[in-house]
């Protein structure tokens, strides 16, 4: 019988492991000409440093600001906060709203280290 911590520590490893496959996919999503990076973080956040080519939108606007800024929902959308929580949030969104290439891609400072940021 696996213990609590046993369980505790697969589940975060599976998570990591996880995260990191929606960061590649995103490096590699971004080599399109027509993906979209969006940063869901706050102004303040951003203000302090962001991807290269970001739009900057908070998930409580993206349902009224996404249809102008990507009007194809079979474009790829790429989604970017502190920490994943906003950005996975941001995701659920645009999928309810049809966008069917959407990537979480986590954490800006995991992403500021193997994408151009400004």
């Amino acid at each position: 019988m696996r213990t609590p911590a046993v369980f505790l520590i697969a589940a975060f490893s599976a998570a990591a492991t996880a995260g990191e496959i929606e960061q590649r996919t995103a490096v590699q999503v971004l080599q399109q000409p027509d993906a979209v990076l969006i940063d869901v973080r706050t102004a303040e956040e951003f203000a302090q440093g962001a991807l290269a080519g970001a739009t900057r939108i908070e998930t409580p606007d993206l349902a009224k600001r996404i249809g102008t800024l990507v009007p194809e929902k079979d474009t790829p959308v790429v989604l970017y906060c502190r920490s994943g929580r906003r950005s996975s949030a941001a995701q659920d969104v645009l999928e309810k709203l049809g966008y069917s290439q959407v990537i979480n891609a986590g954490a800006y400072h995991e992403l500021a280290s193997i994408l151009p940021s400004n």
